[in-house]
C-alpha cells in the first residue's frame, strides 16, 4: 500500500502548489489535486504490474513472429513460451479489478512494445530464466521467483524504461522507490491489493485530513510558529520549510495515532529531501521546540495504537 511518507509529499505539493499561486491555499482545488496525485499512484502501479504481464506474455509473441518468418530454423519453431502460461501472471490477468484499471487507462495504447521487445530478449539470454524453462513443473515459488526477477533485474533495471515511466507518470520521481516496493508484495501477495482502490480507505482518509487541517488552521499554526523565528533569518527561510512545520504541527494535535517522534523526524527528512541544504536542521529545531512547549501545556493528546494483524 501506499505509504504515509508518500502521502505527506502529496499533501506538501498540493500546498505548496497552492501558496505560489495565491496567497492562501483553498480546499476545494487542493482536495482535488490530492485526488489526482492519488489516483496517479495508483495508475503508475497498475501500470508496471500491466507491463510485467506483457513482457512474460510477449513469448507467445516472439513465438509467433519467428514461425512466420520466410525461411525458419528450429530454434524459430520451438520457442519455449512456458513464462506465458505462469500460474501468477494468469492470476493477475484474471483479476477483475485488474482487467477494469487495463481497459479504463488504456494501457495497451501506451505500452511501449519496443522496449517489451528488447526486455524479453535480454530475459532469454539469462541463466536464470534457462532454468526456468527447462522445468517441468510449475512450483509456485519458481513461479513468483521469475516474475520477480524480470521486474527487479531487467525492468527497473532498464534506463529506457524508467525513463518511460518518467515521461508518462509525474510522480514516478518521488514515488519510484515506493512502487518497486508495492510490485514485489504484490507477487508475493497478490490478494491484498485492489487495484481500484490501491491507496485504501484509511490512508485516504489521512491524506485527506491532513490536507484540509494544513488549510484550515493554517493561521493558528502560524501564530506557533512566529515566535520560534527570532533567530533565524525570516528571509532565507524556505516556504517548503514552513509549509513542512505546520503539517507537523498539524500531526502533533490533530493526529492522535500518530507518535510525535515519527512526525518529526518524518519532516526532517523531507526538508532534506525536498528543501534547502540548511532546512533540516531548521524544520528540526522548530519542530523540537513547539513539541516540547506544546508537550508541557497539555495540548498534545496521543492515544496507544496497536495495528491489527
Amino acid at each position: 500500500m501506499i505509504s504515509r511518507r508518500n502521502i505527506r509529499i502529496k499533501v506538501m505539493q498540493c500546498l505548496y502548489a497552492a501558496e505560489s499561486e495565491s496567497t492562501s491555499a483553498s480546499e476545494t482545488p487542493s482536495l482535488k489535486l490530492l485526488r489526482s496525485y492519488l489516483d496517479q499512484t495508483a495508475e503508475l502501479f497498475a501500470f508496471c504490474i500491466f507491463s510485467l504481464t506483457e513482457m512474460a506474455r510477449y513469448a507467445e509473441t516472439d513465438a509467433r513472429l519467428r514461425a512466420s518468418k520466410h525461411l525458419t530454423s528450429y530454434e524459430d519453431l520451438h520457442v519455449n513460451t512456458k513464462i506465458a502460461g505462469n500460474t501468477l501472471l494468469w492470476k493477475i490477468l484474471e483479476t477483475a479489478s485488474f482487467q477494469t484499471i487495463v481497459k479504463q487507462k488504456h494501457f495497451a495504447e501506451k505500452i511501449n512494445t519496443e522496449l517489451i521487445r528488447k526486455i524479453y530478449l535480454a530475459l532469454v539470454e539469462t541463466e536464470i530464466y534457462k532454468s526456468y524453462i527447462q522445468e517441468e513443473s510449475r512450483d509456485k515459488k519458481s513461479e513468483k521467483e521469475v516474475l520477480s526477477f524480470i521486474f527487479t533485474d531487467l525492468m527497473m533495471a532498464n534506463e529506457g524504461f524508467t525513463d518511460f515511466l518518467e515521461e508518462f507518470f509525474l510522480q514516478w520521481d518521488d514515488d519510484a522507490e515506493m512502487i518497486y516496493q508495492m510490485v514485489l508484495n504484490y507477487l508475493s501477495k497478490p490478494a491484498a491489493y485492489e487495484f481500484t482502490d490501491v491507496v485504501g480507505p484509511e490512508k485516504t482518509n489521512y491524506a485527506m485530513n491532513l490536507l484540509k487541517t494544513a488549510i484550515e488552521k493554517k493561521d493558528y499554526t502560524l501564530e506557533i510558529i512566529t515566535p520560534k523565528l527570532n533567530n533565524w533569518d525570516a528571509e532565507r527561510i524556505a516556504s517548503l520549510d514552513m509549509i513542512l512545520i505546520r503539517m507537523g504541527i498539524c500531526e502533533f494535535l490533530y493526529f492522535e495515532t500518530i507518535p510525535t517522534k515519527v512526525t518529526i523526524n518524518e519532516y526532517i527528512d523531507l526538508a532534506k529531501s525536498y528543501s534547502t541544504q540548511q532546512s533540516g536542521q531548521f524544520v528540526n529545531g522548530i519542530l523540537d521546540s513547539i513539541h516540547k512547549d506544546l508537550q508541557a501545556s497539555g495540548s498534545i493528546k496521543k492515544v496507544e495504537f496497536k495495528k491489527q494483524s
